[in-house]
């Protein structure tokens, strides 16, 4: 099965709800321990023009960005690493966190069951982009069609 098939388009991801309203109380490790796909990632709960996401997931995510939005990244449980197209990588344990500023090509990584909470702004427009190499190494990414994915 191709990569991009596991995933939601970036129409569907921008496109997701809130499971709960801004007033109610969310058990995290309840809603995680639900999520036994190989991915999931669902919006939590919206808050001023953001929202909050719990993700699920081993492996490698696709690399992409968000041009209109920082991404904050909070590990609960496993570890996560964080690629950038400019060969950085973060890696996160339960309990830290780090801010994938807007426009930064990246893609995650959970190292085994990853868990963790995800703040960006709400509907953030996603791009998919080829993975760094050839034309990443001449300065700039390509964007990927988005046909295949979801």
């Amino acid at each position: 099965m191709p990569e991009s098939s596991r995933f939601p388009s970036a129409e569907a991801y921008a496109a997701e709800t809130a499971r709960h309203s801004a007033s109610e109380r969310v058990d995290l490790p309840a809603e995680q321990a639900g999520m036994r796909d190989a991915y999931g990632n669902r919006v939590m709960l919206d808050f001023n023009d953001h929202c909050l996401r719990l993700a699920v997931f081993e492996g490698p995510y696709r690399w992409h960005r968000h041009a209109d939005s920082d991404e904050l990244f909070l590990v609960m449980e496993g570890a996560l690493e964080i690629e950038r197209a400019d060969g950085e990588t973060v890696r996160l344990l339960p309990g830290q966190c780090y801010v994938v500023p807007a426009g930064t090509v990246h893609r995650t990584r959970g190292i085994g069951r990853t868990v963790n909470l995800t703040c960006e702004k709400r509907g953030a427009r996603t791009e998919f982009v080829e993975p760094p190499g050839g034309a990443m190494a001449s300065g700039g990414a390509q964007l990927a069609s988005d046909e295949d994915s979801g």
